[in-house]
């Protein structure tokens, strides 16, 4: 537990801080630095991706959707604006405020999209579908799957995750310092074995439905789709 507090703090003080202006630089659209715009077209595939894999069903203005760890709302946006009834939320005050300023902005109607500054053990509810992008590097292995656990109790149908994976050649980038390197390191970040989540997923009622990998020089994500097993 006293972990737990730990890597929740040093989450929710960095995204606070300088990880704040960092990322939304990296999420925007402004002048970055080269790895800073590797991880931000990383980044893009990833929700262009889930995205896109939303819209192939064609329901979205059907669906109840819960985007945990939303980030500045590079998802939760574009599928409000696609119809789906969205809650969005963040550890980071700062991040769910620049959310909603982005939201005004793009959105004609933002009355199907709600923010919440709240962790992920903290969500409450049921939805179709609950995504968790990005989120699960800042936290090891253990933590991450009670925080799949918890989601895929809010999850109705669809669970989707991305998680940064542990194989040998990431980890030896990590060691060698080049994960997340020079000004542009984050937080702590931790890599987790696929056959560990497929597995978390399984326990908790799931099936693996589609999976991508994304992969960048800088930025690396396996995505999975799970939906219920029953």
């Amino acid at each position: 537990m006293t972990n737990t507090l730990d890597d929740k703090a040093i989450v929710k003080d960095y995204f606070n801080a300088t990880g704040f202006d960092r990322w939304r630089r990296i999420y925007g659209d402004g002048e970055v630095n080269k790895v800073q715009k590797d991880i931000r077209i990383g980044h893009q595939q990833t929700i262009d991706t889930v995205i896109g894999w939303l819209e192939s069903d064609d329901n979205l203005p059907n669906l109840s959707i819960c985007d945990a760890g939303c980030g500045v709302g590079s998802l939760s946006i574009p599928l409000a604006q696609a119809g789906a009834t969205i809650f969005a939320s963040d550890i980071s005050e700062k991040m769910v405020t620049e959310a909603k300023e982005r939201a005004a902005k793009e959105l004609a109607d933002t009355s199907k999209l709600t923010f919440a500054v709240q962790d992920l053990e903290a969500l409450t509810g049921q939805y179709h579908t609950v995504i968790c992008l990005d989120v699960l590097i800042h936290y090891p292995t253990e933590e991450a799957l009670g925080m799949i656990k918890h989601l895929g109790s809010l999850a109705q149908s669809r669970l989707i995750l991305s998680f940064a994976p542990k194989t040998c050649l990431l980890t030896i980038l990590k060691k060698i310092g080049q994960f997340f390197p020079g000004p542009s390191k984050t937080t702590r970040a931790y890599q987790h074995k696929e056959k560990t989540i497929v597995a978390a997923l399984n326990e908790n009622g799931f099936k693996i439905e589609r999976t991508s990998m994304t992969s960048t020089r800088f930025y690396f994500s396996r995505i999975l789709e799970a939906v219920r097993s029953e």
